[in-house]
C-alpha cells in the first residue's frame, strides 16, 4: 500500500475532505451516489489502484462492508441490461484483519502475468461514516491471498440493484441479433482497399435459414452500429435477397459515407456472413464461403436491393 502523507484520521472521515478522497465523504448513502464512476467503469478496479489507497486507519472501526459491483441481468422479455448492485454484511472481523497487513516484499520469485482486479469495496463504522480502504498486495503486485479468501468467504446480501444502461433490447433479442455490430464494409475498404472484385461467393446459401440485422452507425461511435430491426427471413423474402445479390456487378468507385448497413448470416452461425450499406456507396461484401477462401469479396448494390432489405 502507498503510504505517501498521513493516513486519515476518525476526524478526517467525520468532516470529509477534498473531492477524490478514497473515504470520508460523510455519512454512507447508496453505491449510486457515493461511487458514480461505477455506471461506466465495471465493477472491479485494479490491484494497483486497490493496494494504493490509503491503508486503514486504526482509529477507524468497521460494522458493515459495502461492495458496489455491476452485473448482467436477464429481463423477462428477452433484452440484458447493465444493473448495478450493492451488496453489504454486517460480517467484517475476517475482512478487517486480513486489510491490515502490511505488502509482502515486492519483487522475489516469479509473477504470473494475469492482472487480477479487486472489488470497490468500502467499509462503515457504527456512525454511518465510510472509507475505501487499501489492500495490501503480495510480492507480485496484486491482492494477498489472505484478503482474497476473506472477500470469498464474506456472506453478501444484495441491498439494492439500478439498472444504469440497456445492452441488448427485446427487439435485438427477439430478432436474434447483436445490439451493436462493427461496420465491417468500412473497416475492410479501409485496411484493405484493393479486396477481390471477382464474383461473389453464394451469398445466401440454399437450404440454410439466413437472419437478417440491421443496424444504424451511432454518432458516439462512427465505427459501430446499433441495432434497428432483424428477422429471420422467409423463403420467398430470402429468395428476392439472394436473386438481387447475385445479380450484383463489380464494385464502383464511391467515397460516399453509409449510415446504415445490413448483415445477413446463417442462423447457425456458419459462413459466409454478407454485408450490404444500405444507402451512400450501396456496396455488397460477402467474407467466408467456398468461393472466397482469400478473404472478402466487394461488389456492387442499389437502392433496390436496400429496399428488399429494409421492407418489412
Amino acid at each position: 500500500m502507498a503510504l505517501a502523507g498521513c493516513a486519515p484520521t476518525q476526524k478526517d472521515l467525520a468532516d470529509g475532505v477534498a473531492a477524490g478522497n478514497p473515504g470520508g465523504q460523510g455519512r454512507w448513502t447508496s453505491c449510486a451516489e457515493v461511487a458514480p464512476e461505477m455506471t461506466t467503469a465495471g465493477f472491479m478496479v485494479t490491484a494497483k489502484d486497490a493496494g494504493g489507497l490509503p491503508p486503514l486507519d486504526d482509529g477507524f472501526s468497521p460494522v458493515a462492508v459495502v461492495i458496489c459491483g455491476q452485473e448482467t441481468q436477464q429481463r423477462p422479455d428477452g433484452g440484458q441490461d447493465r444493473v448495478l448492485t450493492e451488496r453489504r454484511t454486517d460480517e467484517v472481523d475476517g475482512l478487517v484483519a486480513s486489510l491490515r497487513l502490511p505488502d509482502e516484499p515486492f519483487g522475489a520469485g516469479a509473477c504470473t502475468m494475469e492482472l487480477p482486479g479487486a472489488p470497490w469495496l468500502a467499509l462503515i463504522d457504527a456512525g454511518g461514516r465510510w472509507t475505501r480502504p487499501g489492500m495490501p498486495l503480495d510480492r507480485c503486485g496484486k491482492l494477498r491471498s489472505e484478503v482474497k479468501e476473506a472477500l470469498d468467504a464474506l456472506p453478501m446480501t444484495t441491498v439494492s440493484t439500478r439498472t444504469v444502461a440497456e445492452l441488448v433490447s427485446a427487439e435485438a433479442a427477439a430478432a436474434g441479433c447483436s445490439q451493436g455490430w462493427k461496420d465491417m464494409i468500412a473497416v475492410e475498404t479501409t485496411m484493405n482497399p484493393d479486396a477481390p472484385r471477382r464474383a461473389l461467393p453464394e451469398p445466401l446459401p440454399a437450404g440454410r435459414q439466413i437472419r437478417l440485422c440491421v443496424y444504424e452507425l451511432s454518432k458516439n461511435d462512427p465505427g459501430t452500429g446499433n441495432f434497428v430491426h432483424g428477422t429471420v427471413l422467409p423463403p420467398e423474402r430470402q429468395t428476392a435477397i439472394g436473386q438481387a445479390l447475385r445479380q450484383a456487378g463489380p464494385v464502383a468507385v464511391c467515397t460516399e459515407q453509409s449510415r446504415r448497413f445490413a448483415l445477413l448470416w446463417p442462423t447457425s452461425g456458419e459462413d459466409p456472413q454478407t454485408y450490404v450499406e444500405l444507402d451512400g456507396c450501396h456496396r455488397i461484401m460477402v467474407v467466408g464461403g467456398v468461393r472466397s477462401p482469400g478473404g472478402p469479396v466487394m461488389a456492387q448494390g442499389d437502392a433496390a436491393l436496400a429496399e428488399l432489405i429494409e421492407r418489412r
